[in-house]
């Protein structure tokens, strides 16, 4: 049974920080893997990836220098750390997981959220101004 479970979101103002956690089983730790958020009314966005070595990552350019993305190969598990939080980082963040996909952290994040398959139930991020 594939499990994809997010935790860590919650509710802050702006210039405060939050960290979240996917723990993710059933899909092999060597596969796309990474964090989408979803704003209100806004399609699906790819926040962080990372390569199937889970050595690399690639961010999107309005998280760069502030958020940081890790994977723990040994827990398949996955980290964002964000700080510095801005009211338009408000969202729905989801990890999600592919078990056909492999690839660069840039290729992961290219092919976009709907190749997919496995997602998490979602945490909500909050930030206020």
């Amino acid at each position: 049974e594939v499990q994809l479970v997010e935790s860590g979101g919650g509710s802050v103002q702006a210039g405060g920080s939050l960290k979240l956690t996917c723990v993710i089983s059933g899909v092999g730790r060597n596969n796309c893997m990474g964090w989408f958020r979803q704003a209100p009314g806004k399609e699906r966005e790819g926040v962080a990836t990372f390569d199937t070595l889970g050595r690399r990552t690639t961010l999107h350019d309005s998280v760069k220098g502030r958020f940081t993305a890790s994977k723990d190969n040994e827990k398949n598990t996955l980290y964002l750390e964000m700080n510095n939080l801005k009211p338009e980082d408000t969202a729905m963040y989801y990890c999600a997981a592919d078990p056909y996909l492999r690839g660069t952290s840039e290729w992961c994040f290219s092919v976009g959220s709907s190749r997919y398959k496995y997602w998490g139930q979602g945490t909500q991020v909050t930030v206020s101004s």
